[in-house]
């Protein structure tokens, strides 16, 4: 991603400290790690390290299993059954236990994203999403012209950035009201500012120029600032 894209995507985590809700959240899967630490390790054995990686890999696995070994015959005299066949046993069985809690906390997380979202919120988490998107599409876009297409190239691009920078601002304040709102019902917002948008300088820059990408990207933009402006509209009178 280049340098004027970094810092512009709404992350997961900063949209949870905005919305104080742990929203967009997945299961979180325990073989998907091990599955990245395969790759990774695949990856080394590969490269000119290989030898050393297996070396270690092997030696750690030998490692683990006869410390097991040990503390299955000095602490569990009574276990008859091979202890390679244990461990195998105990491993299921924790990684079982640990997907279970796993699952337990995100229906739990997810059950509060339920009761707290608002029609409100709803909306804004779907304008953050068209965001990403716009972003998403930049740096693909990007990355097809750094392999040799120069016909892709964005005109106009610091325009652009600027009003997608613009429309983050907008999104970003739309969310912090929407929480105040939420959770403070009876509470009269007297923080006006907050309602201050960004819409007249991001309209002003629109291009006549529908069909051009640049033109695209930034109708798009100002498409979700619109979006924005009008649930913020309706907060306001929803007070």
């Amino acid at each position: 991603m280049r340098d004027d894209l970094q810092g512009l995507e709404i992350s997961q985590d900063e949209l949870q400290k905005l919305t104080n809700l742990p929203v967009n959240e997945d299961l979180l899967i325990i073989t998907n790690p091990l599955k990245i630490l395969a790759k990774i390790y695949i990856q080394k054995i590969k490269s000119s390290e290989g030898a050393t990686v297996v070396f270690i890999g092997f030696s750690t696995f030998v490692f683990v299993y006869i410390l097991f070994d040990i503390i299955i015959k000095l602490f569990i005299k009574w276990v008859t059954m091979p202890s390679w066949i244990l461990l195998m046993i105990l491993s299921f069985w924790v990684g079982g236990v640990t997907q279970t809690i796993l699952y337990l906390i995100w229906k739990t997380r997810s059950r509060i994203v339920k009761n707290n979202m608002t029609k409100s919120l709803q909306i804004l988490l779907n304008e953050v999403n068209r965001y990403n998107t716009v972003i998403k599409v930049i740096d693909i876009n990007d990355q097809i012209e750094e392999a040799g297409n120069p016909e892709v190239l964005i005109k106009e691009r610091e325009g652009v950035i600027e009003a997608l920078k613009l429309t983050k601002a907008d999104l970003v304040r739309a969310l912090k009201t929407e929480r105040i709102l939420r959770e403070n019902k009876s509470f009269i917002l007297s923080n006006t500012e907050l309602f201050v948008n960004n819409l007249a300088t991001l309209t002003a820059m629109q291009v006549t120029e529908q069909a051009t990408e640049h033109g695209r990207l930034l109708n798009e933009a100002l498409q979700i600032a619109l979006d924005v402006q009008h649930e913020m509209k309706r907060l306001q009178t929803h007070r």
